[in-house]
């Protein structure tokens, strides 16, 4: 019995490998746009399938074959599917970065800038025929009920852009309060992007002292008391005195005056020989009279380049009652100054522009 056993061993042996040589084809492979519906799970050597594009995409061929290979391999099909596109809507156009379509399926989705409400849907999508599942929605205005004045006040609106009571977001408005009080809290207002308006103020009564002088100033009109909220002063100064800042003081709310101006001192020339350069003229300094410069005012005055024996400018500002002398400055002696003026830096040749180790000014009198 032994040798019969072995021949049904070696029999089954070789049913086994015929079958396991036998090769199929798996499900082919999916491609975008290629219509999977129809396909089965295996197919048997030289089994064909056509496949045809899903909706949605457009074929670039007619519908194409496939054929299952000796090697259990699908053949490469020609059909290429594209998608179908939407046109964006042009009002949005200049928000997708020069694309004026999009393929099947894309999705835009909405939203609106802080104080609009949408209505709409806030998203559609690129549907199979090449339209849209729904259309673009509007962006409007968030609404607000007007504000309250404030008690002894009143609203100043930029402008009437409102119906009845409401107004919309991004409108504005200024409180005032009937003098002599002042606003504590906000003096504008608007709609906000919630719903709301700003808060009112509250009007309080507010005074400010008696205003006080300046030095070497005036007031040109005021009576000694006490002022109210927003009431002015004015201030002048004397002669060759120059106003530096505000001419007119205001109470504020705070109960307090803005900054007071200051007058500034006129300077003199610091210098007993030599020529200047003052007010678009130059001129001997024994022959400015009277010897004034007023505040902020340059002065000209000219130096030796020994290395080049020419002469340069260097400018210098009165600064409240200051009028500082260049250091390169050298008054000339009493015998040069009278006998050989015309030796002096003034008076030579000027240097170029780029041998001047101080070009501060270059006035070419």
């Amino acid at each position: 019995m032994a040798p019969a056993l072995n021949v049904l061993l070696l029999c089954t042996l070789a049913l086994f490998t015929t079958a396991a040589s036998v090769k199929v084809c798996g499900r082919p492979p999916g491609r975008d746009g290629i219509d999977a519906t129809p396909f089965k799970r295996v197919y048997e050597i030289g089994e064909e399938e056509i496949i045809t594009c899903e909706r949605g995409y457009i074929p670039s061929s007619s519908p194409g074959k496939i054929v299952c290979s000796p090697t259990g391999e699908w053949t490469k099909p020609q059909l290429v599917c594209a998608p179908k596109m939407c046109s964006i809507p042009k009002p949005l156009q200049s928000l997708t970065f020069g694309k004026k379509e999009v393929p099947y399926k894309s999705v835009l989705n909405y939203t609106c800038d802080d104080g609009y409400v949408l209505i709409g849907a806030n998203n559609s999508q690129c549907l199979h025929d090449g339209s849209w599942s729904h259309p673009p929605p509007l962006c409007t205005a968030v609404s607000c009920s007007l504000p309250q004045a404030p008690q002894n006040g009143k609203v100043v609106y930029d402008n009437k852009e409102f119906k009845g009571n409401t107004t919309i977001y991004g409108q504005g408005w200024t409180f005032e309060c009937l003098p002599p009080r002042a606003p504590i809290g906000n003096e504008r207002g608007s709609c906000l992007a919630n719903g709301t308006v700003t808060e009112p103020p509250v009007c309080r009564e507010v005074s400010c002292p008696i205003p006080k002088g300046i030095d070497h100033g005036f007031i040109t009109f005021a009576v000694k008391r006490e002022h109210s909220y927003k009431e002015k002063v004015k201030y002048g100064c004397s002669e060759h005195y120059v106003l530096d800042g505000n001419a007119e003081m205001q109470c504020d709310k705070t109960g307090n005056w803005s900054n007071k101006p200051v007058c500034r001192a006129p300077c003199t020339v610091g210098i007993k020989r030599g020529r200047i350069f003052y007010n678009a003229k130059k001129m001997w300094i024994g022959d400015f009279k009277p010897n004034r410069v007023l505040h902020g005012e340059p002065v000209v005055f000219y130096c030796l380049n020994k290395e080049q024996k020419c002469g340069y400018p260097v400018a210098s500002t009165c600064l409240d009652g200051t009028l500082k002398v260049p250091e390169c400055f050298e008054e000339p002696g009493k015998l040069d100054y009278s006998l050989r003026p015309k030796s002096l830096p003034s008076e030579i040749s000027m240097c170029a522009a780029n041998l001047n180790p101080n070009p501060k000014a270059d006035p070419k009198p």
